[in-house]
């Protein structure tokens, strides 16, 4: 089995990316997290990621968690050095990545991980992206927007556990209003609340902010473990 760490955020990629690493027979040694100081970070996942801890205690997988500036190129260096700490205490040699269309960030995790001499899996590249999203679900993955920056998505999704009726009318919104469906543009932002892997789910309370014309989020303000 192929010792690796996956890049995680809380949101539904990267939970799906560890997903996919199990069911395909590798050692998920440790989940690897970087809370970016800035909301426009250009590489990591902002929203609710000081809540990971729990996803991370539900799959009873270990974390490592560290600090990113979130400014363009400094992140690149406290990447390097968080990878760098799951290779030396996690003794990986291979990153998983839940990269779904951003160039930008997948050039740049292959390129440290190159210097890092460590392998870069990135299993969801290119998919179709309606047809993940509903994948996503048939999965058993629930999850919520924590975010929203795209005009024509609609903001009721806001904090509500995603059905199937709800992930299809995204689809029929990203169509109409030309958004990317599972948000890769950066339209939205999601928390995983329950998964195959979680022992127990997790639940949510918080309240909807409006932060400009397009652009919402739902701000937890609790979050604890419920049985399955």
């Amino acid at each position: 089995m192929r010792p690796v760490c996956v890049l995680f955020s809380g949101g539904k990629d990267s939970t799906y990316a560890v997903h996919w690493a199990l069911m395909h027979g590798f050692d998920v040694k440790c989940l690897v997290t970087l809370m970016p100081g800035r909301e426009d970070s250009w590489m990591f996942h902002r929203p609710a990621v000081e809540y990971t801890r729990l996803q991370a205690e539900a799959m009873g997988i270990r974390q490592i968690i560290d600090t990113t500036s979130g400014v363009r190129g400094e992140e690149l260096d406290d990447l390097r050095r968080i990878l760098k700490r799951a290779i030396d205490e996690c003794e990986v040699n291979g990153v998983v990545t839940g990269a779904l269309l951003s160039d930008y960030q997948r050039m740049n995790i292959n390129m440290v991980s190159e210097e890092l001499k460590i392998r870069v899996y990135s299993p969801l590249w290119r998919k179709n992206q309606a047809r993940y999203l509903m994948e996503l679900h048939e999965s058993g993955l629930r999850f919520m927007l924590t975010s929203i920056d795209a005009y024509g998505l609609d903001s009721r999704l806001l904090g509500k556990v995603l059905d199937k009726a709800d992930l299809e009318y995204i689809i029929e919104l990203s169509q109409k209003y030309g958004f990317n469906p599972a948000f890769e543009g950066g339209e939205a932002e999601t928390f995983v609340v329950d998964a195959p892997l979680f022992r127990k789910s997790i639940k949510v309370s918080g309240y909807v902010k409006r932060i400009g014309e397009y652009s919402w989020r739902f701000i937890i303000t609790d979050a604890s473990f419920k049985d399955k």
